[in-house]
């Protein structure tokens, strides 16, 4: 996820921490008075609660108790620092500050993360046809140079000036580029597993095709924001061969991420965990919430559709004697 991502998920979740705030304030406190009345936390309440965002706090609020509860303990304050540090290195104040955050509140949401994501992982069971799949989209580590740039015609002249005689490709990167690999002269390490935020996939499948010191052609990479053009020249390519072994580690957090990223299974998952955790809905404005994860998790059995396609025509049979007298008494 990127540093952008969390910063939005780390405001988001003020809501919720909000939220819950208010659920321990006395009902009849206050919100604001004017004449001819009062708006109360109960009318906040009552008010909130049909709304989506409401949905989607209260879900967030269940999750998050029940991920803890479960998988918190696993999680250390070492961890944690590490997760900051890992996502924010040195920016982690300004983060803070852009998402109105104290430390302890980052460290809280983040030790949650980690437990809900901990909890996710506990409930992946690779099978072969997983771990084949993995394989066959995989490709090793290699190590690249980038540039990025905001037009085709830019591409095209970095293209042109890589190509020259003596041409210093990571002093080119270092000057014209919108990478974050920028300051290292483009220098960047990526597999078929990184995330697209840090190597989009269009740039990774056309590296994955340059041989030693080849430079790429122009590659558009089409955004929420328009289109960006990469660059790639290729340090140090490898070819995975044919022994899965070698690479065994990669290939199951390859699948692993598969599977994390699979709505089914993640719906399943957090099913199983609501139901261990006996979670019960008592507002009826909250009453479906639940319902599309718990049915995940409870999938009807082929047995049970046999039985009744039995009691079916069980039902048909008796159907047709009965219509069957009643016809023969008629026409007596």
């Amino acid at each position: 996820m990127t540093k952008k991502k969390i910063i939005l998920a780390l405001a988001t979740s003020m809501s919720i921490l909000a939220l819950a705030a208010c659920s321990n304030e006395p009902k009849n406190t206050e919100i604001a008075t004017m004449k001819g009345g009062t708006i109360t936390a109960l009318d906040f309440y009552d008010t909130a609660r049909t709304q989506q965002s409401s949905q989607q706090i209260v879900f967030d609020l269940i999750l998050s108790n029940v991920f803890v509860k479960h998988y918190g303990d696993e999680i250390t304050d070492k961890d944690v620092e590490k997760e900051l540090k890992e996502l924010f290195g040195d920016d982690l104040d300004a983060a803070l500050k852009q998402s109105n955050l104290t430390r302890k509140e980052a460290d809280k949401l983040i030790r949650d993360r980690m437990a809900y994501d901990k909890g996710l992982r506990s409930h992946v069971k690779l099978t072969d046809a997983d771990l084949k799949a993995a394989w066959e989209a995989f490709h090793p580590e290699v190590e690249a140079q980038i540039i990025s740039v905001l037009s085709e015609e830019d591409a095209a002249e970095m293209i042109k000036k890589a190509k020259e005689k003596d041409a210093d490709f990571g002093k080119l990167a270092k000057e014209n580029s919108l990478h974050s690999s920028k300051e290292d002269n483009g220098k960047v390490t990526f597999d078929s597993a990184t995330d697209a935020s840090v190597v989009p996939a269009e740039v990774k499948a056309a590296a994955f095709e340059l041989k030693d010191g080849e430079i790429s052609e122009a590659i558009p990479v089409a955004s929420q924001y328009g289109t960006t053009y990469y660059v790639v020249k290729m340090v140090k390519n490898q070819d995975k061969g044919n022994d899965m072994s070698k690479f065994e580690k990669e290939v199951k957090e390859a699948a692993t991420t598969a599977k994390l990223a699979d709505q089914a299974f993640i719906n399943k998952a957090i099913g199983e965990e609501l139901i261990k955790a006996n979670v019960k809905v008592k507002d009826e404005a909250f009453a479906t919430l639940l319902t599309p994860f718990i049915d995940a998790a409870n999938p009807p059995k082929a047995s049970d559709s046999s039985e009744d396609k039995k009691e079916d025509t069980k039902d048909s049979a008796k159907d047709k004697e009965k219509t069957d007298e009643t016809t023969d008494s008629t026409s007596k």
